[in-house]
């Protein structure tokens, strides 16, 4: 998948295994997280202005994530959705690289998370904070349209 804004779809929306974050307050994920756009590794004029990930307890045992994305144009796009912590698919609103996403947590400050748009598998990506909680990688695995696969890692820095 080409994808002009590798990170747009870092997180339409996140859902996390129950018997690891019935609490969402206990997740390090938990806060708004801006992409560090100097080092992601794309041309600098197909990178977005900025994107900021926003994660928070919806309440009743949910999650809400929140993506905004300022396009290289000026552009804004926000793509959020609200999910149980079931790893069940959920659908992502106003998302340029998914509709759907499926998401578990294998340890409180890491995220694996599946994206598909239009019921074709897009990418894999794998978020952790760090041990101080200051900063979040992005991994992410995609393939290309001949099916190779690539993978690209993003930073982002803690914001609140």
């Amino acid at each position: 998948m080409k994808a002009l804004f590798p990170i747009l779809f870092i997180a339409g929306a996140m859902q996390v295994a129950p018997a690891l974050a019935e609490d969402a307050a206990v997740s390090p994920l938990i806060g708004t997280w801006a992409v560090d756009v100097a080092k992601l590794p794309i041309p600098p004029e197909a990178r977005p202005k900025s994107v900021t990930i926003t994660y928070s307890d919806a309440g009743a045992g949910q999650w809400r994530t929140l993506v905004d994305v300022t396009l290289p144009d000026g552009k804004m796009v926000r793509a959020k959705s609200t999910w149980a912590p079931d790893g069940k698919p959920v659908h992502v609103e106003g998302n340029l690289e998914a509709d759907t996403v499926a998401t578990r947590m294998p340890e409180p400050n890491v995220m694996v998370t599946a994206l598909a748009l239009g019921g074709v598998p897009g990418s894999m990506r794998t978020y952790t904070v760090s041990p101080d909680g200051k900063t979040m990688t992005e991994t992410v695995v995609f393939f290309t349209k001949d099916g190779t696969p690539g993978m690209r890692t993003n930073l982002f820095n803690r914001v609140k």
